[in-house]
């Protein structure tokens, strides 16, 4: 019998097997080099290194798709092929915030040489609203208009350039009415998405009413723009069961496919949703890709073309939604020391015109408004406020780093009182022995491991040594004003809505040993691909390259959860390896009947490592290649396809009481960040980050380390750069890169130190001890937001920290610095000669 080294070395072609040929001899160099420095040398080989035990999981791998991605080969929607007669659609976008729509001419579109087909909310023969969870977001507008960039109507034709110049014949009468923008306003009248919320634990009350001081403060947080790289985009194709294939950048096909059946009037099955990968997601694609889907389905099945839809840039960034805008309140009793005896939160979360999950945000928020710190006895209020915007959605982080800024905020103002370092009453603060419930009753498991790693990146950083150095530094420089911050991060982990916390996956071995892997989850560049070839991998003893992922399928894994809510590893991870271990039991007993049956070896000790099946133990040790075995399991008729499951145990929440557990685990992660402030005109730089972060026992420590790096970067540019702006009339016209300013490389801190906490597994059983890396590292990035309120303290000798609002943009910087300088420099800076 051959082995499966034989067959490799027999096997067809790349391409005849299904595998990505090489273009060229620079990209086989360039994957041996990229392998080289995985297994040779450098950091990511310390990583594999030090996880060699543990198999495949564990080890620092490539992405699954890095060589595709910079040889420029990895295929995205734009890229797909198309037949020659494909449709391009263009979409009519209302001009107006808030209106009624009292006429739509479209005659003059309808008889441009070159359009196809042209449609409106009358021409749709199912649901007409698609809201993800609750109704309010109709495909198009009937009469109501509810923000600048609602879609009015959408049109096909031969050409992009043909259905962009149609859209402009349209006849288009709106009565318009006075938008509300404000969301602190539209809460004071009860103009709500959904009902209010209220978390509370014990008597908040008496707290602020027996406390030695009580500390106020409110502020603003911006929202802000995915910007994914790939916008949003769809290629939609007819089948001949009068069905549709929608390729798609999206995080959630299930739902996709869900709401273009419904939207076409016709069963799930009849549609199916594929997802190779996205190019950037971060929640922007969770629930607002379905829009474009519906639309491209409905022309595809009206015309029995092909039919794609591409968002430019501006529409893109004006059709959609954005991270939530929150306004934050607090009321907070204190003792002498600066700890929080308890106190009450309100946070007014700006939802824009629509539901879309705007319940589930805000309630995170809420649940993540201690962030580590004991609130003692505190009540958190959370207001879902309308406004005439886009309806907000999905941002890594899901409304947690919002509810986060505001105890953040309060730690820094309890120090300015008390006087002391605001990392003194951070740590005093910390949830403890005796203080580990959270206020909405949950016990907050690993304080240890919190403690221990801020005071680990306390030392690391040389926190209190610098700070020395910046204080003595300050009180020379009248100008420029440096600033040090550390702030921790707990970031619970699971979906909060119970029922997403679930996962399928389907495994195939073919014949020749090679293994394909398929689960519900989306790949958007975090890595998750990679680690679940790396999970399968593990569990049957293979290299990760023998095992191949496929693109994310409605027709191969059903009602599947979105890839969100950090858990696309955790889930999905766990359904592979579900998958894996059913069909390894299955081939364990085939050899112990079969192979093994008149050896006397023990079917308990059999293993699979290195490429082979194992059986014994020393001389009595048996030993067949992966290969033969399963050729000898299929001649023997044993299946070698399993499907696998998992649901996430122990998590429930209940509304009516504000309590319960809603998150399996949480992550943990620390940031130290300095930063200098040129007082006068309001520019800052960061200087130098460290960062630790908690990841329990890693899958794969490059990709982690790297989703740190990255979700740290993006964190900082939502506090300091990325400043969204409307007009009066509402509309957005920071539409695009020359007005919305995302980080660049040069943004980076020239000191940028990045490691995983070692040492620490989940002490939950997911999947081989590890934790979700995708969202937690994002909050670290504000300790820079604090690192300026800092340095803007300074002018006070630390007697206040000002209001900073976010964005804190030069001008936000600018404005604070200058209040403070005529509340506390009554002279000039320079006294004139004579």
């Amino acid at each position: 019998m051959r082995t499966l080294t034989d067959i490799a070395s027999k096997a067809p072609s790349s391409q005849a097997s299904g595998a990505e040929p090489d273009v060229s001899e620079d990209s086989a160099r360039a994957r041996e080099e990229l392998r080289g420095r995985i297994k040779g040398s450098g950091p990511l080989a310390r990583d594999t290194e030090a996880s060699s035990s543990r198999g495949a999981a564990g080890r620092s791998q490539a992405h699954e798709s890095a060589i595709k991605h910079v040889t420029g080969r990895a295929a995205y929607i734009d890229d797909l092929r198309a037949p020659t007669d494909a449709l391009h659609v263009a979409l009519g976008l209302s001009p107006v915030a808030h209106g009624r729509l009292t006429r739509l001419g479209l005659e003059e579109v309808k008889a441009l040489p070159g359009v196809v087909d042209v449609i409106a909310i009358a021409d749709v023969p199912g649901h007409t609203d698609i809201g993800p969870v609750f109704p309010g977001d109709p495909i198009f507008v009937e009469d109501e208009i509810s923000y600048v960039g609602q879609v009015l109507f959408a049109v096909a034709a031969e050409s992009h350039r043909t259905a962009r110049e149609a859209i402009r014949l349209a006849v288009v009468e709106i009565d318009e009415q006075p938008a509300c923008l404000d969301p602190v306003a539209a809460a004071q009248r009860g103009e709500f998405v959904r009902p209010t919320h209220v978390q509370q634990s014990g008597d908040w009350e008496q707290a602020l009413a027996s406390a030695a001081h009580v500390v106020e403060g409110e502020q603003f947080v911006g929202g802000q723009e995915h910007f994914y790289l790939e916008g949003q985009a769809c290629l939609v194709q007819p089948t001949e069961d009068e069905g549709v294939i929608v390729h798609t950048s999206n995080q959630h096909p299930s739902e996709t496919q869900k709401l273009v059946a419904e939207v076409l009037g016709i069963p799930f099955h009849a549609v199916t949703v594929e997802v190779r990968r996205m190019g950037g997601g971060f929640g922007g694609k969770e629930t607002q890709a379905s829009p474009w889907a519906c639309i491209g389905a409905l022309i595809t099945r009206r015309t029995g073309r092909t039919t794609r839809v591409r968002l430019p840039r501006a529409d893109d960034m004006r059709a959609t939604g954005k991270r939530h805008p929150f306004h934050n309140r607090y009321r907070l009793g204190i003792d002498d020391k600066g700890v929080i005896l308890g106190g009450e939160l309100t946070l007014i979360g700006d939802c824009g015109y629509s539901p879309d999950l705007s319940d589930a945000i805000v309630d995170r928020a809420m649940f993540h408004s201690d962030n580590a710190y004991s609130l003692g006895e505190a009540r958190v209020t959370g207001h879902r406020a309308r406004t005439h915007t886009a309806s907000n959605t999905a941002f890594r982080g899901f409304g947690g780093p919002q509810g986060m800024m505001v105890i953040e905020a309060a730690m820094d103002d309890i120090a300015r009182r008390i006087g002391e370092d605001p990392l003194t009453i951070r740590k005093r603060n910390l949830y403890r022995p005796g203080r580990q419930m959270t206020h909405y009753g949950q016990q907050v498991d690993q304080i240890a491991l919190l403690h221990e790693l801020i005071e680990q990146l306390e030392t690391s950083s040389e926190y209190w040594a610098r700070r020395r150095a910046i204080t003595e530094f300050n009180a020379e420089s009248p100008i420029v004003k440096r600033g040090l911050a550390l702030t921790p991060v707990k970031f619970g982990i699971s979906f909060t809505a119970k029922h997403l916390n679930q996962a399928g996956a389907l495994l195939h071995v073919y014949t020749d040993g090679s293994v394909m892997i398929n689960h519900g989850g989306t790949e958007m560049g975090q890595g998750l691909h990679t680690k679940i070839c790396q999970v399968v991998a593990q569990e049957l003893g293979l290299d990760t390259e023998e095992v191949r992922i496929t693109a994310t399928r409605t027709d191969k894994v059903p009602n599947t959860s979105p890839t969100a809510a950090s858990s696309g590893a955790d889930l999905n991870g766990q359904a592979a390896r579900d998958a894996s271990r059913k069909l390894k039991a299955r081939l364990f007993d085939f050899a112990h009947e079969h192979l093994y049956r008149d050896q006397g070896l023990d079917r308990e000790e059999m293993r699979l490592e290195a490429g082979h099946l194992i059986a014994g133990h020393g001389e009595s040790e048996r030993r067949i290649p992966w290969g033969e075995l399963v050729q000898a399991a299929y001649l023997n008729r044993i299946s070698l396809s399993e499907k696998g499951f998992y649901a996430t145990p122990l998590i429930h929440y209940d509304r009516n009481t504000g309590q319960g557990r809603p998150f399996y685990y949480y992550a943990f992660g620390a940031a130290a960040a300095e930063v200098s402030v040129d007082t006068l005109t309001g520019e800052y730089q960061v200087d130098r980050v460290d960062i630790l972060h908690d990841v329990g026992d890693s899958l794969n420590p490059a990709i982690d380390i790297g989703q740190v790096e990255g979700g740290f970067i993006q964190g900082m540019g939502w506090l300091t750069s990325e400043e969204l702006k409307w007009n009066d009339a509402g509309r957005l016209i920071s539409d695009g890169p020359a007005t919305y300013k995302i980080p660049t490389y040069g943004d980076l801190p020239p000191v940028f130190n990045v490691k995983l906490m070692e040492g620490h597994p989940n002490s939950m059983a997911s999947i081989y001890r590890s934790k979700a890396v995708g969202e937690p590292p994002f909050m670290l990035g504000m300790a820079v937001w604090s690192a300026l309120r800092d340095a803007l303290a300074s002018m006070t000798d630390y007697a206040e920290a000002p209001r900073l609002d976010t964005p804190a943009t030069p001008e936000r910087v600018l404005l604070a610095a200058e209040t403070l300088r005529a509340r506390y420099t009554p002279w000039p800076l320079v006294e004139e000669e004579g």
